[in-house]
């Protein structure tokens, strides 16, 4: 009895104790690390952002530096387990290949993304359509881009999507132009209806006045004559202004007597005599 009794110490004190310690040094090691990467993360952060970079690159910078330390980490806890950390690098290579060759899209978001900080076709808090979606840039994320539209929801759009299509920056200039069309009747004054425009324009202050907006008459349509009005102003007066000059158009037009036509048919009926027929 005493034999077993000492067996199983032996046993304990050789295997158990030894394995829970260094269960427990690996959970350290894990945690301490863990933490220890994220520092170091946040104060490359802080370095890049003081050397004025890009705060969109900062950020894909960030996560990639945190998971390589995340899996050095790992593989210095496994190393602590005792388990072969040669072997287990030679298995993460081959499964890093196979899950390549499953996960190859989600590579070529990963392409996509680098390309995407580094020629910066956009920035954060730009107003973007790309991917077929139109927002502004809340991230720029490893695999994807996190959008925000007008009415406050979260889109998030895979940067193969973006880079592999067409982008278009409305941020990226300072100014922009609008374009207006506004029909007119055949009998009313073309001069008059240009004057009344020219006002309403030059009584927004948020139109710039160089460059100088542009009223003219771009098309002799079916029902009514065109004329194209393009003001340009600052970019984050866009909607507003455009909003404001289609109210108010609208208005002084109502107010001097000018019509703006809408498609119509005529309807000719003729009463045929049955005798005749």
């Amino acid at each position: 009895m005493d034999a077993l009794l000492n067996s199983d110490i032996d046993y304990l004190g050789t295997y158990i104790i030894p394995w829970a310690v260094n269960l427990v040094l690996a959970l350290v090691i894990f945690i301490i690390g863990r933490w220890v990467a994220r520092a170091v993360t946040n104060a490359v952060g802080r370095l890049m952002k003081k050397g004025g970079m890009d705060e969109s690159l900062v950020d894909f910078l960030g996560n990639l530096i945190f998971a390589a330390l995340l899996v050095v980490v790992i593989i210095a806890a496994l190393d602590q387990l005792g388990v072969d950390t040669t072997s287990v690098m030679a298995i993460f290579a081959t499964a890093g290949l196979a899950v390549g060759l499953a996960l190859k899209d989600s590579l070529g978001n990963l392409a996509a993304g680098v390309m995407l900080v580094l020629f910066k076709p956009f920035k954060l808090g730009d107003f973007i359509e790309a991917g077929g979606v139109t927002g502004v840039v809340e991230s720029i994320r490893i695999f994807s881009t996190l959008l925000r539209t007008g009415d406050n929801r979260e889109i998030t759009v895979p940067n193969g999507q973006i880079y592999g299509g067409t982008i278009v920056n409305f941020s990226a200039r300072d100014t922009r132009r609008i374009d207006l069309i506004f029909g007119i009747g055949y009998d009313d004054d073309i001069r008059q209806a240009k004057q009344l425009i020219e006002e309403v324009m030059a009584a927004d202050e948020r139109i710039l006045k160089d460059p100088a907006a542009v009223v003219m008459v771009a098309e002799l349509a079916d029902s009514s004559v065109n004329l194209a009005v393009r003001p340009w102003v600052a970019s984050a007066d866009y909607w507003n202004v455009r909003a404001a000059m289609l109210e108010n158009i609208k208005i002084t037009f109502d107010d001097a007597g000018i019509s703006i036509p809408y498609p119509q048919t005529d309807v000719h009926l003729f009463s045929v005599d049955e005798q005749a027929a």
